[in-house]
């Protein structure tokens, strides 16, 4: 017998509105949550057209354009949403419409995976979905593949609508106080290079993470026990020293966020998981940046780029119009507005929303409010944190507040910031 999925219902109508369009074909993403119980589908998100002419692009289905829409998702789900597959409507053979299918599925869980910093569990589903429609006939296949079997074959699966199927869901949340010293070798010579020295040293922090010991309102709860509203949970590490050439700190404050349709324990595996991937993600972001301007910053500019501070985006969420808690997310830079974060909402998850249905309040950035340079060549900068301040530079600790300590801002939760700072030593 094949997997069953329970299919949010107001993916339903999406997917009839998409069957009206005269574009043919079209491809998504499909977004819910498995379990070895049961699987969800709580979005259908259509892969957006690319600004070339859509008669050039039509009957024919860009693998590379959907994939990285797929990773451009992945990273704005919280804990415990995944994408669980991809959808196409078309009026071609069925036969022909699952093999696209398939190299699309495979094509997405091998980006999207790699980019994932966490070891899989030995119970993580890798039967992913695929489904067909056609759009004059409404009929819908549903079929299922192996993602870690190159050889899988397609499986048949029941897809069934629900209402109401996320009412239940349970939300873990908690702040988490970063404060990581990321090493880089002496031998670096490009962005390009530290970018890889960035992710070794993220995956070694990302393990630390995996292995840290979760306190449920400071206590350590049994395996096999419920969470229960009003719990926190917090995270113990250990330190580890490390001779470099240089490093990159990643300091302050982030919110993290995970939604399961079970209170069982896989909340502290949905919630570990997005606090490496929320950090690992608005690290990549800054990278990118970098990367993007890697040629204006050689010769002479090259030097100046060896020490800086840099503000990491933070994290905004945005509530999913279906019955319950559900939310997905976006990050915002210091420089952009809200209706910036609305705009890459409707391009990438084609969701309409509001600049007053966005939650601004559980992060917080920096505020760069004045940077001098020291008589020995450091570069000393004062950042605003809320009503406080706080002055950074290569000779102090990452975080030295004036007026408050750092922990304050860790306590709140709405309250929230992160930040890169890199230095060479």
């Amino acid at each position: 017998m094949g997997r069953g999925y329970i299919v949010q219902d107001d993916v339903e109508g999406y997917l009839s509105k998409l069957c009206e369009q005269k574009a043919d074909p079209v491809t998504g993403l499909l977004i819910g949550q498995s379990s070895t119980q049961r699987d969800f589908v709580v979005m259908a998100i259509r892969t957006p057209q690319k600004e070339e002419s859509a008669a050039a692009a039509r009957n024919s289905v860009d693998k590379e354009w959907v994939t990285e829409h797929a990773r451009q998702v992945s990273r704005m789900l919280p804990g415990g949403l995944s994408v669980v597959g991809v959808f196409i409507i078309t009026n071609a053979d069925a036969k022909d419409a699952l093999t696209t299918l398939r190299q699309l599925l495979f094509a997405v869980e091998n980006l999207i995976s790699s980019e994932h910093l966490w070891d899989p569990a030995d119970d993580d589903v890798t039967d992913c979905v695929t489904l067909h429609i056609n759009p004059k006939t409404r009929k819908t296949v549903c079929r299922t593949f192996d993602i870690k079997d190159p050889k899988s074959v397609a499986k048949p699966a029941d897809w069934k609508y629900q209402s109401g199927l996320c009412s239940s869901w349970a939300t873990v949340s908690c702040s988490l106080n970063v404060d990581m010293l990321l090493p880089l070798p002496n031998n670096r010579t490009s962005t390009g290079n530290m970018e890889e020295c960035l992710k070794e040293g993220l995956k070694a922090w990302a393990h630390q993470i995996e292995s840290g010991l979760c306190l449920i309102d400071g206590k350590r709860l049994p395996e096999d026990s419920e969470l229960t509203v009003g719990q926190v949970e917090n995270k113990r590490l250990t330190d580890v020293i490390e001779q470099c050439g240089g490093s990159v700190s990643v300091t302050g404050a982030i919110h993290s966020r995970a939604y399961l349709h079970s209170n069982k324990p896989k909340a502290r595996l949905a919630e570990k998981r997005d606090v490496v991937s929320t950090v690992a993600t608005r690290v990549q972001m800054m990278l990118e940046e970098l990367l993007a301007s890697d040629q204006e910053s050689k010769g002479s500019c090259r030097d100046k780029q060896q020490k800086g501070l840099f503000c990491l985006p933070h994290r905004i969420f945005c509530p999913l119009k279906v019955s319950g808690p559900l939310c997905v997310c976006d990050y915002q830079f210091s420089d952009e507005g809200l209706s910036e974060v609305t705009e890459r909402l409707k391009e990438m998850l084609d969701i309409d929303a509001a600049e007053e249905d966005l939650d601004t309040r559980q992060e917080m950035t920096f505020e760069i409010t004045g940077c001098d340079i020291t008589p020995g060549g450091h570069r000393v900068c004062v950042c605003k944190v809320d009503m406080h301040a706080c002055v950074l530079c290569p000779d102090c600790p990452p975080f030295c507040c004036l007026g408050v300590a750092m922990a304050t801002a860790v306590a709140l939760l709405a309250t929230a910031a992160s930040m890169l700072y890199l230095n060479d030593i």
